[in-house]
């Protein structure tokens, strides 16, 4: 199946997100309670304060939103890269959902992230829920067949029926030797770059790199020439 996936019907993705807030002192009391009632069901930090672990709010939709969505479309052996970033998340969110709406709403389209159906699929659905955005037919799964939904990941491809553990874009990316520029910041930091640092540009270069290399391992899943950098095109 793979080798006869057309890869110009797919578009590749990745998204960054952030806790709502700076920091655990800044919620209000109603997101407060709210997140300590999460945090006690944190399976693997029910031994920490809950201020403590809201530095990790930022991977729940309910407590977190996004600031980058990078995309990749690749054609005859160029990648088109471009990036939906900024601080309204609304206008983030309205702007992809009419990419989707107006490009990728035949059954032949595909939408392709790294853990993607584990994350970045199902929290920009609820974020788009939260905005009252209509959602976009190819992220509504409501009531559609396995085999109806149109999402590849390519953290699930290579698990190959393997259920047991998480394989990280990295990891992947050095054991297939793709070549891959060294980032200067991974997932755990975005939070601190965008409410600290405040550069957003840094997020969003991190961003469009994973796109890179999600392109580039979906290629060498079909064993095909990787595409080259001076083919890849910063829109």
């Amino acid at each position: 199946m793979l080798r006869k996936l057309d890869l110009r019907h797919v578009l590749f993705l990745d998204i960054e997100t952030v806790p709502l807030s700076p920091g655990y002192a800044s919620l209000e009391e109603a997101e407060r309670r709210l997140w300590d009632k999460k945090a006690r069901n944190l399976r693997d930090y029910r031994e920490e304060e809950p201020e403590a672990t809201y530095q990790r709010a930022g991977i729940y939709a309910e407590f977190a939103r996004v600031v980058c969505i990078s995309t990749g479309i690749y054609s005859d052996h160029q990648l088109r890269v471009k990036s939906f970033a900024g601080h309204d998340e609304g206008l983030i969110l309205r702007d992809f959902a009419a990419l989707l709406q107006s490009f990728y709403s035949q059954e032949h389209h595909l939408l392709c992230a790294h853990n993607g159906k584990e994350f970045d699929f199902p929290f920009l659905a609820r974020r788009m829920v939260v905005h009252g955005i209509e959602l976009p037919d190819i992220l509504d799964l409501a009531g559609k067949k396995p085999w109806e939904v149109r999402h590849l990941d390519t953290m699930e491809l290579w698990k190959f029926g393997d259920y047991k553990s998480y394989t990280s874009l990295e990891l992947l990316v050095h054991i297939l030797n793709i070549p891959n520029p060294k980032n200067d910041i991974d997932g755990s930091e975005v939070g601190r770059v965008y409410w600290v640092d405040n550069d957003l540009p840094r997020i969003v270069e991190y961003c469009q790199r994973d796109v890179v290399a999600i392109v580039r391992v979906m290629l060498r899943f079909q064993n095909k020439p990787l595409v080259a950098d001076e083919n890849i095109i910063m829109m």
